[in-house]
């Protein structure tokens, strides 16, 4: 389960929204998240640990894989994990606004 939220903005600050995911169970080492074009992607994975003899086994090592589409100019400013809940922050800049003079060409 997931949740995306806008961040109230600040000033001049670009505006930023917050997706933030479960993963209870997971530690920082066995989450991954990257940018793979503009495509936003969280992998966990948990191996096996074949040092523990369990006597019932009702929480299975898992994987999970979660992709975010982006928009065009969307940032990704960071990931923080506490209590089993990975924040990822984005902003999205104001585009530059690009005002261009056109020559008009003199025909005789």
């Amino acid at each position: 389960p997931y949740n995306i939220e806008r961040i109230p903005r600040v000033e001049s600050a670009p505006e930023r929204l917050r997706i933030t995911l479960a993963v209870a169970g997971f530690t920082r080492d066995q989450l991954d998240v990257s940018l793979e074009e503009n495509q936003l992607v969280i992998r966990g994975r948990q191996t096996e640990d074949r040092e523990r003899h369990f006597l019932h086994r009702g929480i299975a090592a898992r994987q999970f894989q979660r992709a975010f589409l982006l928009a065009e100019g969307m940032q990704v400013l960071g990931a923080d994990l506490v209590n089993g809940l990975l924040s990822i922050d984005l902003a999205r800049p104001e585009p530059e606004r690009v005002i261009k003079k056109i020559e008009i060409a003199a025909r005789d």
